[in-house]
């Protein structure tokens, strides 16, 4: 492992602020670190998608709770974009740090709140049939 060099700004870009820090971690934890990013990526995409989806679902479930349902999806993606990014930066800043990383926040809210808009999605759809 090797110790970077401070930043002639320290107020510069936010990647020279990271590389400021610590040292540099093995590469596979980094690159483990940028996997798990990309899959939580892909997570928020699939909300969005779901979404959009429900919003062009039509008469299968009433209106107000689909377009409900529709923006709950969209905004929850959005909201796991940004916190992906957060999640990589607090875990990649521990990597340098060789502290502890940090615990996954958004894991639980995001397994119950999808368990919850499931079952929403699934009384609606039975109770409409």
């Amino acid at each position: 492992m090797t110790t970077t060099r401070p930043p002639e700004d320290p107020g510069g870009r936010w990647t020279d602020r990271l590389l400021a820090e610590g040292s540099d971690p093995d590469p596979r934890f980094s690159l483990a670190n940028e996997r798990t990013f990309l899959a939580w990526i892909r997570t928020a995409l699939a909300l969005i998608a779901g979404g959009i989806g429900l919003a062009l679902a039509g008469d299968l479930v009433q209106p107000a709770l689909r377009n409900g349902l529709a923006v709950g999806f969209a905004a929850t993606g959005a909201l796991v974009a940004a916190f992906a990014f957060r999640r990589w930066l607090r875990t990649e800043r521990a990597l340098r740090r060789a502290e502890t990383l940090p615990p996954p926040a958004l894991a639980p809210i995001m397994a119950y709140g999808l368990a919850t808009a499931a079952i929403v999605l699934l009384v609606a759809l039975l109770a409409t049939r």
